[in-house]
């Protein structure tokens, strides 16, 4: 019951325990500014769904995820157009060469080896640096100990030449920085389906010297751009997206960024970081437990043993995606964004 047969991912798989991930991804990823990715990959992975399927579909789940957070943003004037290009530029630049990589090991026959060693690692650090910074926020503002920074602290990055002036974000910076840091968030976007934002946030704010405000809704924005190309490239070249499981996934993720956008602009998210962290934490140890004791549990996967039934929908979807990849990666790609934009559009005017 509520079961959906994928004819790409060629699994069955729990409908209401997609949506329930989609709308948690989506929730954290309005609400702290970041890709859902690194939340909703990970637990497709863990209910079942092949680690190259999970990573190409939790991709074009972040796209439309941005599109919908990015223009509740655009919509207050919190977004930073010229900063998101430069990102942009070396986003696909690196998201072209995470595919190269992908596609070195997706040969080589460890692929799957390699997407959870980088999630155990990332996973794991991430989440103890978002642990520790949470905490020592909160003891911060317990004792009413309050830090005077200063508007814009500069660093060395910003003496590199080709200076542009941001307007929006004040800002006259090297345009080398935005670019170098969006490649290696279009590489980690590549090989882990993963937005990026968990990296791309703090450099923003901390190295780039943004404001504050601007930084989720520019964070979303550039994974616009880096996660079509990350979508289109998995299409072409590993035949991995599944139409049934994007449609699915973004009716969660696309609602959920929208209520965590409207709750985030009036809550104060240190509990929620900490919350999240521990999450985030659990998940990286829970990759390492799978690569070197057990791989996928399958007590907990909500995939069941599925024996092939065709009918002429999932006919036309399977040979639609082996000969025309990109125009069916294109082709999904926009029914998740116009629901992603049409969302975002009804909560800006109704809710």
């Amino acid at each position: 019951m509520f079961e959906i047969y994928l004819p790409i991912a060629e699994v069955n798989i729990n409908f209401i325990s997609l949506i329930i991930v989609s709308l948690f991804a989506g929730f954290f990823s309005g609400l702290l500014g970041i890709g859902g990715g690194w939340i909703i990959t990970p637990i497709l992975i863990f209910l079942g769904i092949p680690p190259t399927f999970a990573v190409a579909n939790g991709a074009n789940n972040v796209l439309a995820a941005s599109v919908s957070g990015s223009l509740s943003h655009w919509f207050k004037g919190q977004l930073d157009i010229k900063m998101g290009l430069l990102i942009s530029i070396g986003g696909i630049v690196g998201s072209f060469i995470g595919i190269f990589i992908f596609k070195f090991f997706f040969v080589m026959g460890v692929i799957d080896n390699l997407i959870y060693i980088l999630y155990c690692i990332f996973l794991s650090s991430i989440g103890i640096s978002m642990l520790v910074e949470s905490l020592i926020e909160i003891r911060r503002i317990s004792q009413n100990r309050f830090i005077r920074r200063k508007l814009h602290k500069h660093y060395w990055v910003h003496n590199l030449p080709f200076k542009i002036r941001l307007h929006k974000s004040h800002l006259y910076i090297s345009i080398i920085p935005p670019i170098f840091f969006g490649a290696i968030i279009g590489i980690m976007s590549s090989l882990l389906g993963v937005g990026g934002g968990f990296l791309l946030v703090p450099i923003m704010i901390y190295i780039l010297g943004m404001p504050a405000r601007l930084v989720p809704g520019t964070s979303l924005f550039v994974m616009i751009f880096v996660m079509i190309f990350v979508v289109l490239l998995h299409a072409i070249n590993h035949d991995t997206v599944d139409i049934y499981l994007a449609i699915i996934l973004v009716i969660g993720s696309v609602i959920g960024a929208q209520l965590g956008t409207k709750i985030g602009m009036k809550l104060k998210n240190e509990e929620i970081r900490v919350t999240m962290s521990i999450l985030v934490l659990i998940f990286g140890l829970k990759f390492g437990y799978d690569l070197f004791f057990s791989k996928v549990v399958k007590k907990l996967s909500s995939v069941t043993d599925y024996t092939v039934t065709s009918n002429n929908m999932s006919e036309f979807i399977i040979n639609t995606a082996q000969n025309f990849p990109g125009t069916y990666a294109i082709s999904t790609m926009l029914i998740c964004v116009i629901f992603a934009a049409i969302s975002a559009y009804a909560f800006k005017k109704f809710i």
